[in-house]
């Protein structure tokens, strides 16, 4: 080849490779789903049912969490039509308030909240996955199979990770549309009763349990912010991502409503209480363990999702810290050919699996909780931020339309608010110890962002990033031209 060809080839090369825009509604509706449906809606009817013990109650528990879910999904649409970037929830803090409090943010985000969270899942998946197979290997062997093989589908490119994502949420909903459909139309004696309304005085203990009943119901209507994180891939994202968001948690609002009002129906709110599963319980009782491998199966699809959902969204989060100049430079490397954030990709897998195997996630998730609500009512707060800035200065990025703002501000942000803050008090009130763990990792991050600042660490070589850099260094060697050189002229 001639230097002239070379020259040639090499310049065809994006220069500055940035995110492609390959997702569309459908995309977005599925990752707002696939982001909050997890294995939670297969269980957690019990947990509810063991805190209120009426169908009134419990059903009315699980549409109170649909509308704050709403409340939040609203707040967040607005957010996305303001500031369509990647990063999402990053991007809202860090220019709402101070590049600091958007890095704590990512730094409990990478450290904890979905790292942590992705391993519990996927060990979840590795217990049913062997359940379902019989396969000689370990959960944790398993975990770590599967968080390889969806790094790798992420690494391929969005379009590839949008479209498992978007395959395996179908293959979720048609499982619990099944539970639903079998709990319905095959259980003759139905358990559900309208009377007593509660089953006890109106007091302080009522509201007490109501609380109590509302904490793993607010879990389980958790993630739809996490589609946020990915925008910039969004066609049209101004119109697309609000109404993905908007979409995703209505339709799991009629899911979640449906599954628990078949629960009830088939086991009745006393039956509901003493099962620890469900869903297994309802598919055995009109199927028998045909149904209850059905379900088993629909659960680790769900898990499976859950995972795929997580490294398609978060890894753009450390991407913008990495852009902002506030964590590894290189996490803000994109492949030139598959346009997204390999190594960023590869750090959330690595670290996930390392929480895996380390086999304390349990506790690390009691413990984030209080952190994580703590962002989301942080968030919510820069709706008033955005809104004095735009009576202050025409803005260039300020909302065109009406349509997209929040309905009912600022009442219906103040109860999103103080909602997320009542789930931080009650978590600091029943778990003292793992708040201020969480607390304590979260507060570490204050003088980490001082010394990358002030050392400009981000610019130079880790040990950590040098694994990276070469786990990368052969993906890209396997996707790109034979004569395309290495390292990248981005680095």
């Amino acid at each position: 080849m001639s230097s002239t060809n070379a020259s040639s080839e090499q310049s065809s090369q994006p220069q500055n490779p940035r995110f492609a825009q390959r997702l569309g509604l459908f995309d977005a509706t599925m990752i707002v789903m696939g982001g909050i449906i997890g294995s939670g809606i297969f269980i957690n009817p019990y947990v509810v049912a063991t805190q209120v013990h009426t169908p009134m109650l419990i059903l009315g528990a699980w549409l109170l969490g649909g509308l704050v879910a709403l409340a939040g999904a609203y707040i967040y649409a607005e957010l996305a039509a303001r500031m369509p970037e990647v990063g999402g929830q990053y991007a809202y803090l860090r220019e709402a308030y101070h590049p600091l409090v958007a890095f704590l943010y990512g730094w409990g985000l990478l450290l904890v909240i979905q790292s942590g969270g992705m391993a519990a899942v996927a060990v979840t998946f590795g217990r049913y996955f062997i359940e379902l197979t019989h396969v000689p290997f370990s959960d944790k062997t398993i975990a770590t199979a599967t968080l390889v093989l969806l790094v790798l589908v992420n690494c391929l490119g969005v379009r590839v990770g949008g479209t498992v994502q978007s395959v395996l949420m179908v293959l979720k909903i048609l499982a619990l549309v099944v539970l639903v459909a079998c709990g319905w139309l095959l259980v003759d004696d139905s358990q559900f009763v309208f009377t007593p309304m509660i089953d006890q005085p109106v007091s302080f203990d009522l509201f007490m349990a109501i609380g109590a009943a509302m904490i793993p119901v607010l879990f389980a209507y958790g993630g739809w912010q996490t589609s946020n994180f990915i925008a910039a891939e969004i066609k049209e994202p101004r119109k697309n991502l609000p109404r993905g968001l908007l979409l995703g948690v209505l339709g799991v609002i009629v899911l979640y409503l449906a599954v628990n009002f078949v629960c009830v129906h088939a086991l009745g709110a006393k039956g509901l209480e003493q099962t620890k599963t469900p869903a297994s319980a309802v598919m055995r009782l009109v199927l028998g363990e045909k149904g209850a491998a059905f379900i088993a199966l629909g659960i680790t699809i769900s898990t499976l999702g859950f995972l795929s959902q997580g490294i398609l969204t978060a890894p753009r989060v450390y991407f913008a810290m990495a852009e902002d100049g506030v964590f590894f430079k290189r996490v803000a490397w994109l492949h030139p050919k598959t346009r997204v954030p390999v190594i960023a990709i590869i750090l959330q897998g690595v670290l996930a699996i390392v929480i895996a195997y380390w086999g304390r996630y349990d506790q690390i998730l009691n413990y984030v909780v209080s952190i994580d609500f703590i962002f989301f009512g942080l968030t919510a707060t820069c709706i008033w931020v955005f809104r004095r800035r735009d009576k202050q200065s025409v803005r260039t990025n300020a909302l065109s339309t009406e349509e997209t703002k929040v309905p009912g501000h600022p009442f219906t942000t103040l109860f999103f608010v103080a909602i997320c803050w009542l789930v931080v008090m009650n978590c600091v009130y029943k778990y003292p110890e793992n708040t201020l763990i969480g607390l304590a990792i979260l507060l570490a991050g204050v003088p980490v962002y001082f010394l990358w600042k002030k050392t400009k660490i981000a610019r130079g070589y880790s040990p950590l990033e040098g694994v990276l850099l070469r786990t990368a260094m052969h993906f890209y060697s396997l996707t790109m031209p034979s004569n395309t050189p290495w390292p990248p002229h981005e680095f």
